[in-house]
């Protein structure tokens, strides 16, 4: 393999010759070389705060022109390169030092190298494409603009699957069926009434998202090294977070106190808490839809789901819930990785939190598992899924929970003497009430009226 020769503060360092980064780049290559990459979205978004930070400075003067104007115009190419190629130039690790700093002078380097290219003359990592940051708030920066997009997919891919349990909750709307409670028999409801708990229950997710989500938009951009802002002004800052918001669209502020930005990352960790809500709720829907799918002989059996795929290797003809398994076990996955954002971010330590790439790393892994988890299991579970409305009236019928009804009319103790009977002899409730002598057979059936003990019309 062909080397160049490049130096640093440390001295000179081989580099593949091909490559567009830099000595500090090539000595995180070959020190961290565990783990997963760093994600791209983090990049793309160091990218942006690079021109932004080239355009401001160009404009004000204190870049050359010439100097500026490649910086920009290279990073705004690099921001259309597909990930295969972008990955090319950006190879460094998640588990590198905790600020951060590698992945920025990758950033810093790559458009450096191009920059000098472009520009015919020597364009500096740190002193013209890092001019007035550092990474200690351009990388929480970039977590805080790669979060706020992620976050933004998934409440979309939330929100389509609320559009389809409205769907199934007014095609059910009246199909009866058997609520339950502790595992055990209870009094009827209507599937679409279970399925509106369901959908309230993702509404108010979409809802803490959102809040979180918004909480994403102050930026610690200006503080530098440990929050003053040494090296940079208010003024200019301001100017970079505008261009910012150009850019992008997104409505971007300056978050007031930097030293809270660079040593705690309680917005992050706010964000991750309400994707972590969405997943223990999306693991309990998904586990009363593979229960009540259970059979198609020997379970619940209220619930027909698509058969996408042979469920068994030995049993013919078997149907599996791979859809609900496979979103469960996200959940598993994001729970765990609440835990390791929330130990993170307790470990700022004085002025800077140096756990900063495995919060956004966990994070965004969560962000992107739910996402296409959570659309799969709309568009190959949920879409296709069928109440069995016999089925499930059956199961009302052959219950001893409608004898609730009868309580207002006859007593509780009577009521529960009578529903013991009828288990004791095998028996319906109905037959064990009209034995009773407590009730006419008018009665029964006017008190224990299934559906119009949902109160789904009133």
């Amino acid at each position: 393999m062909v080397m160049r020769i490049e130096n640093d503060a440390l001295g000179a360092v081989e580099i593949p010759d091909g490559v567009w980064w830099g000595p500090q780049t090539e000595r995180s290559r070959h020190n961290f070389a565990v783990g997963p990459l760093m994600p791209l979205p983090v990049i793309r978004a160091l990218i942006e705060i690079k021109r932004a930070a080239a355009t401001v400075h160009g404009r004000d003067g204190s870049l050359p022109t010439t100097i500026a104007d490649s910086i920009v115009q290279v990073a705004s190419g690099l921001l259309t390169f597909n990930d295969h190629d972008l990955r090319a130039q950006f190879p460094l690790r998640v588990y590198q030092t905790g600020s951060g700093t590698q992945t920025n002078m990758n950033v810093n380097e790559v458009i450096a190298h191009q920059a000098s290219q472009a520009a015919g003359t020597t364009v500096l990592a740190n002193d013209h494409v890092n001019q007035g940051q550092s990474s200690n708030d351009t990388f929480p920066t970039a977590m805080h603009m790669a979060a706020y997009a992620a976050m933004g997919r998934l409440i979309n891919v939330v929100q389509h699957t609320l559009s389809t349990l409205k769907t199934q909750e007014q095609l059910y709307r009246h199909t009866v069926k058997l609520g339950r409670t502790h595992l055990q028999d209870a009094t009827p409801i209507t599937f679409g009434q279970e399925v509106s708990g369901w959908r309230a229950t993702l509404e108010q997710d979409v809802h803490t998202l959102t809040q979180a989500r918004d909480q994403l938009r102050a930026l610690p951009l200006g503080g530098t090294a440990v929050g003053t802002g040494l090296n940079t002004t208010t003024s200019t800052t301001k100017a970079i977070i505008s261009q910012l918001i150009s850019d992008s669209g997104v409505a971007y502020t300056s978050m007031p106190n930097k030293f809270h930005g660079l040593s705690a990352h309680t917005e992050l960790t706010n964000a991750h808490g309400a994707v972590k809500t969405l997943a223990t709720d999306l693991l309990k829907i998904a586990n009363d839809i593979r229960f009540l799918a259970s059979g198609p002989r020997g379970g619940y059996g209220e619930l027909t789901i698509p058969a996408n795929e042979p469920g068994s290797s030995i049993m013919p003809g078997k149907v599996n819930p791979t859809q609900a398994e496979a979103l469960t076990m996200i959940a598993t996955r994001v729970m765990g990785n609440d835990v390791t954002i929330s130990v993170a971010n307790s470990q700022g330590n004085f002025e800077m939190n140096v756990y900063k790439p495995v919060i956004i790393a966990a994070l965004l892994e969560s962000v992107e598992l739910l996402s296409g988890g959570l659309d799969q299991f709309n568009r190959l579970l949920l879409t296709g899924m069928t109440a069995n409305a016999d089925h499930m009236r059956a199961a009302v019928d052959g219950s001893l929970m409608t004898v609730t009804a009868l309580s207002p009319h006859i007593g509780y103790e009577v009521s529960a003497r009578i529903a013991q009977q009828a288990l004791r002899d095998g028996t319906t409730l109905r037959a064990a009430a009209l034995a009773s002598g407590k009730v006419t057979a008018a009665q029964f059936d006017e008190w224990t009226n299934p559906l119009r003990m949902t109160r789904v019309d009133d």
